[in-house]
C-alpha cells in the first residue's frame, strides 16, 4: 500500500511525471489494477474535490491534481479490462448551442472523468440534435452535463433538456454555469445542478445510483 498512498500523494500534488511513474511501479509490484485505480486515483480525486469545496484548495491546484490523474489512467488504461476502464459508465459534455465557453466545462469534464465515468466531450456550441445523436451512439450513457455561461443561452439548455427528455434516451441531465441556479434546474425538469466542478462529480456519482 505504500506505492499507493505515494501515487495519491502525487497526483493530489498534480506531480504528473511522478504519478505515472508511481503506477508503474505499483504495476510491477503486482498491484490489482482495478486498486490502483481506485484507491490511488478516484479515492484521491474525491478528496480534492471536498478540499475545493471547503475552500482549502483552488482551481489551479485542483486542475494540475486533475490532470496528474487523467496521465497516471493513460498509464494504466491497457492493464485494466474494458469494464474496469468502463467504470461507472459515459457522461456527454458540452456547452449548449449559441455559447462558445470552456473552461469551466473542460474542468467539469476533467473532474468527472478523474470520478471514474468515460467522457465524451463534445465541445461547445451544441445543438440538442448533437446531443441526442451522440446519445444514441452510446447507448451505455448514465450521464449529459449541459453547460453554458451566458444568461442568453440559458433558454438552449432548456431547449435541450426538453429534447432530451422527449428522445427516449434512459439519462440522467445535469446542469450547470454561471447563470444556471438549482431553482432553474428544476424548473426546466434537469435530475441535477451543480455550482462548481467538484460538485459536479460528486453529482454525477451520486445520481446514477
Amino acid at each position: 500500500m505504500a506505492t499507493i498512498n505515494e501515487l495519491a500523494k502525487a497526483i493530489a500534488a498534480g506531480r504528473k511525471k511522478d504519478a505515472e511513474a508511481l503506477v508503474e511501479a505499483a504495476l510491477d509490484e503486482g498491484m490489482d489494477p482495478l486498486e490502483i485505480l481506485n484507491k490511488g486515483m478516484i479515492d484521491t480525486m474525491g478528496l480534492v474535490g471536498e478540499k475545493f469545496k471547503t475552500g482549502e484548495i483552488f482551481v489551479p491546484e485542483m486542475l494540475v491534481a486533475a490532470r496528474a490523474m487523467k496521465a497516471s489512467v493513460e498509464v494504466l488504461k491497457p492493464h485494466l479490462s474494458g469494464e474496469a476502464s468502463a467504470g461507472l459508465g459515459k457522461c456527454v459534455i458540452g456547452t449548449v448551442a449559441g455559447d462558445l465557453h470552456d473552461i469551466g466545462k473542460n474542468l467539469v469534464g476533467m473532474m468527472i472523468e478523474s470520478a471514474g465515468f468515460t467522457l465524451v466531450d463534445l465541445g461547445v456550441d451544441v445543438s440538442a440534435d448533437t446531443f441526442i445523436n451522440t446519445l444514441k451512439a452510446n447507448p451505455d450513457t448514465k450521464v449529459v452535463a449541459l453547460s453554458c455561461l451566458l444568461t442568453t443561452t440559458m433558454p438552449a439548455i432548456r431547449d435541450a433538456v426538453t429534447a432530451i427528455k422527449g428522445a427516449g434516451v434512459a439519462v440522467k441531465i445535469i446542469v450547470g454555469g454561471a447563470p444556471i441556479t438549482e431553482g432553474f434546474a428544476n424548473e426546466i425538469g434537469a435530475n441535477g445542478y451543480a455550482p462548481d466542478a467538484a460538485s459536479a462529480a460528486t453529482l454525477a456519482k451520486t445520481i446514477i445510483v
